[in-house]
């Protein structure tokens, strides 16, 4: 393994390096990677703060849990939410925030505010030639015409290894509540959630779980705001022939991290897939997967599927609009089936491209997205 510290440590290992690399933050991730372990856990802290401009700077390796606790401090928050896998994939260590953004973990939030990758305002970066690139500083002529942000967001380490990002913060509001329908099925959970999403009460929270028929949805902001908005919804959703119930503040908060997490899957066997669809398709998709259970989140445009050990979840669902990434498994299935779904031939077209400008002897977590969307 090698551990990273600096930036100019990293420049050196990249350059010096001869066989693949597995870049690492914080490790909790679980996705295999083939390679010599490539650190930045040591590339840590926050080197710019900006509560009045809403703005922080971190270096790759940084917490998330650390940059949290300054946002706390001024009121402020990352309003994406990332999910935080270690409960689910049995993994320790911390997750940073260079692994947040290299993956765009997005929580149930991006429904309302957007993905990670919409709050990144700026990265560093080293490519595969060892030279470092940052956005809007130094352009090279190969990589011009690309949003390098959007282009790291969500690539897996697998074009270039983070050394830092600038990212936009939003204030904290003032308290949250939720509207939770008990008793409705796949299909009309999946209609009353559009339903509030269409309406102009700001749901930020849209979740159902089968398995207890419960739905949620999450208001957040001023107290007497959330208050009218929770009874109008109310009233909104009144025919629907669910058992209405409020939760409070703290039951909301809880019931959040739970769904973020996956929490209800850490603890059961099966493998584990995230199946991204249009959320009118959700049911049938769930329908067909012969899933041992299954969650909706992002309003049913998000599935959590726990399936038996070496379920060919993708074989079941067939052709759809969306795609299916195998998020906890051994390492033979995961190695089977793949963790990325397929792409279709523009997009791999584009991802070979963009794989041989930045990483041209193929040094960055050697394999990973052969299968990626």
């Amino acid at each position: 393994m090698m551990d990273i510290t600096s930036e100019d440590a990293l420049v050196d290992a990249i350059k010096g390096a001869g066989t693949p690399l597995a870049v690492q933050g914080g490790g909790t991730r679980g996705v295999p990677k083939a390679g010599t372990v490539l650190s930045v856990a040591g590339l840590s802290g926050i080197t710019l703060y900006e509560p009045g401009a809403l703005t922080l700077v971190a270096q790759a390796g940084t917490p998330v849990a650390d940059i949290e606790a300054a946002l706390a401090q001024e009121n402020q928050r990352l309003a994406f939410e990332p999910m935080d896998h270690r409960g689910l994939l049995g993994t320790t260590g911390s997750p940073t925030i260079g692994g947040v953004m290299a993956a765009n973990v997005s929580g149930p939030r991006r429904i309302s505010v957007g993905a990670a990758r919409d709050f990144l305002l700026g990265v560093r970066f080293v490519d595969g030639q060892g030279v470092v690139i940052k956005n809007g500083g130094r352009v090279m002529k190969n990589v011009t015409g690309y949003d390098l942000v959007k282009v790291m967001a969500g690539s897996y380490g697998s074009l270039g290894v983070l050394s830092e990002v600038s990212m936009k913060v939003l204030p904290r509001p003032e308290t949250q509540a939720a509207l939770v329908l008990h008793g409705l099925d796949d299909a009309a959970a999946v209609r009353a959630m559009a339903a509030a999403l269409g309406s102009p009460f700001e749901v930020t929270g849209a979740a159902h779980d089968r398995a207890c028929k419960k739905t949620m949805l999450r208001i957040e902001g001023f107290e007497t705001s959330v208050l009218y908005r929770l009874g109008r919804l109310r009233d909104l959703l009144g025919n629907m022939g669910a058992e209405i119930t409020v939760s409070d503040e703290h039951q909301t908060a809880e019931a959040w991290t739970a769904t973020r997490d996956v929490a209800v899957f850490a603890a059961a066997k099966g493998d584990v897939w995230r199946v991204s669809c249009k959320p009118s398709d959700g049911p049938s998709l769930a329908a067909r997967s012969q899933a041992e259970a299954w969650l909706y989140d992002w309003a049913g445009g998000l599935i959590w599927l726990r399936c038996a050990a070496g379920h060919d979840l993708r074989q079941k669902l067939g052709a759809f609009a969306g795609h299916a990434t195998l998020v906890r498994a051994d390492s033979e299935t995961k190695a089977r089936l793949g963790v990325f779904h397929p792409e279709n031939a523009g997009v791999a077209r584009l991802t070979s491209a963009l794989r041989a400008k930045f990483d041209p002897k193929g040094l960055f977590n050697a394999g990973l997205m052969e299968h990626a969307a």
